[in-house]
Parts: C-alpha cells; sequence; structure tokens
C-alpha cells in the first residue's frame, strides 16, 4: 500500500472504531489514538520527504501512485506529495489532534459529532494528497458536506441560519469549481485528470483559459474568502463548535488558496496573467475589508472571523503577484494563519465556556482570573499582528517583500494598501488584549472562574509550539516551499 494512503486509511478506521465504541472513555480513546496517529505519519513523511530531496530526487511530486478507478473519464486514484503537500498535511494532523483535545469534554451525542469531525478531516487529508482533478474535487466535497450538520446541530447563536448559508454558499463554489474542472479536461485533450500530465501537455486554448481560470478561481476562492463571497465565513465560524472553527478557519480554508494555486494557476498560466489585476482588486478589499470589520465588531469569534477573511485574503493576493517569493510567502502565510487562528479560536471556545458570553463589554480583567489562558491569549494576539519570532511576521514579510518585486504602478500600489492591513490588525488586538484580559473584573461570577484543564492545556500548548517553531525555525519550511513553488511559478512567468 502505498504510504499516502494511510491518511485516508486511519480516519476510515476512526470511523470505524467510534461506530464500534460504547462510552465516553472508547470514544476519546479512539480519537486519541487515530489524531495521535495522523500526526506521527504527517512528521515521518514530513522526514522521509526531506530524506529524498537531500538524496537528489527532483521529481516534481514523489511517493506517487496511481489506480484507475473509471476508464471512460480516465478518473483515477491518483496520489503524490510535494513539499506544499507535505506542509498541508502536517498542518492538518496538528490541528486535528489538538481539535480532539479542545472537544474532549463535548456534550451531547458525543459519538455523532466525532463521526463528523472525522469525515470532516477524511475529506481534507485525501484532497491535500490527491493529484487527480476528479479525485480533488471528491474529497473536496467530502470535507464540505459535514459542516452543515456540525455546526446545525452542535453550533450556538443562530447555528440554523449559519449552517444553511455556509452550506449555500460554498456549494455554489463548487458548482464554478466543477464546471471549471470539466472545462480543463475536455478543454486540454488529454486522456487522463491527472493535474501533472495536463499540464505537461499545456494545450487548453488561451480562449477556453479565459474562461475557465474564473470559475476554477472564483470555486476555489468561495471557500477562501474571496470577496465579496466571504459573508459565509462570519456567520459560520461564529456559530461552530471550538473545535469545528478550529479545523474550518484553520484547514478547510486552505482548501480553497491550495486549489487556486494547484489547478487554476498551473493549468491555465496565460489565462492567469491576463486576468489576475481583477482578482488582485478583490483579494486586496478582502485584506483591508476584513481588518476593518473586525475593528468594529463586539463577539470575540466574529473578531478572529474577520481577521481570517483579511489574512486569508493575504493567501491569495500572494498567489496573483505570480513571483516564487510571494507564493512562498502564501504557503507560508497559509501554515501561519491555520496555528495562530486554531489558537484563537480554542482560546474563545475555553473563555466561553467558563463566562457563557463572547461579548468583549462584558468582559474584563481576566488576567487575574485565568493567568494561563490569558497569557496564551497574548501570544495568539502578538502572532496575528506580526511580532518578531512568531510565525505571522516571516510569512507577511515574504508576502509583502515578493508583492513589492513586481516593478510597475499598479502593483506596488495595490502592495501598500495591503500592508496598511498591519496598522489595522494591530489596533483591534491590543485593544482587545487589554480590555478583556487586564483591569478590574467587575463581573463577580466571573471571579470564581477556573483555569485551564490538563486538555485544554494540551491542546493550546502544542499550537503556540508550532507557532513559535515556525516563527523562529521557518527557513527548513521555506525552502521545502520553495522548491515546489517553482514549478508553479515557471509556467506563470511569460
Amino acid at each position: 500500500m502505498n504510504f499516502l494512503s494511510i491518511f485516508v486509511l486511519i480516519p476510515l478506521l476512526m470511523l470505524a472504531g467510534l461506530w464500534a465504541a460504547r462510552g465516553i472513555k472508547a470514544i476519546r480513546g479512539v480519537m486519541v489514538t487515530g489524531a495521535s496517529a495522523l500526526l506521527i505519519a504527517s512528521v515521518v513523511l514530513t522526514f522521509m520527504y526531506l530524506g529524498e530531496r537531500s538524496a537528489g530526487n527532483t521529481a516534481e511530486m514523489l511517493f506517487r501512485a496511481d489506480t484507475l478507478w473509471y476508464a471512460p473519464l480516465h478518473i483515477s486514484y491518483s496520489v503524490g506529495v510535494d513539499g506544499i503537500s507535505v506542509a498541508m498535511l502536517l498542518l492538518s494532523a496538528v490541528i486535528v489532534f489538538t481539535g480532539t483535545f479542545a472537544s474532549w469534554r463535548l456534550q451531547p451525542l458525543t459519538k455523532e459529532y466525532f463521526l463528523w469531525f472525522t469525515l470532516l478531516s477524511m475529506g481534507v487529508f485525501g484532497f491535500f494528497i490527491s493529484i487527480d482533478l476528479f479525485t480533488m474535487f471528491m474529497f473536496y466535497e467530502i470535507a464540505l458536506i459535514p459542516m452543515y450538520l456540525l455546526i446545525g446541530v452542535w453550533g450556538s447563536g443562530r447555528k440554523e441560519y449559519a449552517a444553511m448559508k455556509l452550506t449555500l454558499m460554498l456549494m455554489g463554489g463548487s458548482a464554478f469549481l466543477l464546471i471549471g474542472i470539466l472545462g480543463i479536461y475536455f478543454g486540454s485533450g488529454a486522456t487522463t485528470m491527472n493535474l501533472l500530465e495536463i499540464a505537461q501537455l499545456h494545450n487548453i486554448p488561451f480562449a477556453q483559459q479565459c474562461i475557465w481560470f474564473p470559475l476554477t478561481f472564483l470555486g476555489f476562492g468561495v471557500l477562501g474568502a474571496l470577496f465579496p463571497f466571504h459573508t459565509w465565513s462570519p456567520d459560520g465560524h461564529a456559530s461552530a463548535p471550538t473545535a469545528v472553527s478550529m479545523l474550518h478557519a484553520g484547514v478547510l480554508m486552505k482548501l480553497g488558496g491550495y486549489g487556486c494555486f494547484r489547478i487554476a494557476m498551473y493549468l491555465m498560466p496565460e489565462a492567469a496573467n491576463e486576468l489576475s489585476w481583477i482578482f488582485l482588486i478583490l483579494t486586496g478589499i478582502s485584506v483591508v475589508y476584513g481588518a476593518f470589520s473586525a475593528c468594529v465588531q463586539t463577539d470575540l469569534k466574529y473578531i478572529n472571523a474577520y481577521s481570517s477573511v483579511s489574512h486569508c485574503g493575504l493567501v491569495l493576493f500572494a498567489i496573483l503577484m505570480l513571483n516564487q517569493t510571494a507564493a512562498t510567502g502564501a504557503i507560508l502565510q497559509m501554515l501561519s494563519h491555520g496555528l495562530m487562528t486554531a489558537l484563537f479560536f480554542a482560546l474563545i471556545g475555553m473563555i466561553y465556556g467558563r463566562t457563557h458570553t463572547r461579548d468583549v463589554r462584558e468582559l474584563t480583567g481576566l488576567m487575574k482570573v485565568m493567568p494561563f489562558l490569558s497569557v496564551c491569549y497574548v501570544i495568539a494576539g502578538l502572532a496575528n499582528l506580526g511580532l518578531p519570532g512568531l510565525s505571522g511576521f516571516i510569512a507577511e514579510m515574504t508576502i509583502f517583500v515578493g508583492s513589492f518585486q513586481n516593478n510597475d504602478v499598479f502593483h506596488r500600489t495595490l502592495t501598500i494598501i495591503a500592508c496598511s492591513s498591519i496598522v489595522i490588525t494591530a489596533v483591534y488586538i491590543l485593544r482587545l488584549v487589554g480590555k478583556i484580559l487586564y483591569g478590574t473584573c467587575t463581573n463577580k461570577h466571573h471571579l470564581a472562574l477556573t483555569d485551564a484543564t490538563w486538555d485544554e492545556r494540551v491542546a493550546v500548548i502544542c499550537l503556540i509550539v508550532y507557532v513559535a517553531g515556525l516563527g523562529m525555525a521557518p527557513f527548513w519550511v521555506s525552502h521545502m516551499i520553495g522548491e515546489s513553488v517553482l514549478p508553479v511559478v515557471s509556467q506563470l512567468i511569460p
């Protein structure tokens, strides 16, 4: 069996184990065992990949396997990874692992919740290892469908409305995406849906590229919170359970940026060069609008949700700059934002579970009541605003340096506008931290609150270690990503 198939097999075994489990201890045991196995497998894969590269293996994708599924349409179970895929798999495994502990005490319907959570995880892992267009789309849909029930059943607030809105908008994006994928397949005249082979043929007519590129980029961009199709994101995040918000913002939204880069940009480079300016304007609006919107929110989850719109906008913004430095920064931003936003949503869920409110006007003086969670929240905030030594700094600096390499007024003006989001982010993060953590606790019920439990500490510490590790030692990650970005970017350079 191909090693990459482990990332689909383990969730399948977890689903079977959860179905057979009786009692909360057995359910937790299955989840911890499976999540730990996924994390170990992702770490092993990372070392295997680095070993292959250091041994001089220059193949674009490693650990490939192809099994024909449906001959009439040349659909295959085709898997393979490069440095980008490996990084995304590691990110996904970390967030599934920490999300498991963040859901440790979830009630009711614990088994059913973890069944859907695991199915969502399987879709994410399957998407990142796939190199067949149809297989990628299939896993993409598997990752989206569980969101409806996870929010609608276990969410809070206007959960039914949020679940319906999210599902309808993402399904609308999927419709555009499916049309784009079919257009690529039939337009290329290929006898395969393998994206590497389609890219090598490089025979999609320019006129057709100009039709399929916007549809494909838009289809993935909806999940990446592309303006003006981002409105599902704040409502979805605000209503979702803690671990679902972590996985959704931390990983699921990254499918959008990954798909735009891997499929839209790679397979239709001429159209990308011709039409990128349109989407650059939209992503620039996302970056600034998301940051400004976060400033005026009073709900902790909505603040982080609009912050995610801004940071995910930076991912698409950098991809559309069409150079290696910016594209490397985009992948680093996916990793950094995935870890930061998962940490934020985990901490918000823990604070809400104690105070029963997410309204910043009702929260103050939490540092004296729950010092561990408060310090962790400060670290997450500093990472979010780009403090050197944490992951946000290296990602955003790489994006802006790469974006400024485009020596023309249009690109540099948009880059300067996007840079303003750094200042706006600092404003709402520092104001938020000062408001809810410091000062005197005026609510007498909050004085009796407890600090983080052991399972919450495991989740939070694990995420902080990765945020700090990526910030202080980014070079091995950026080198691994940079090598994998080059084949795509070389297609984009006129």
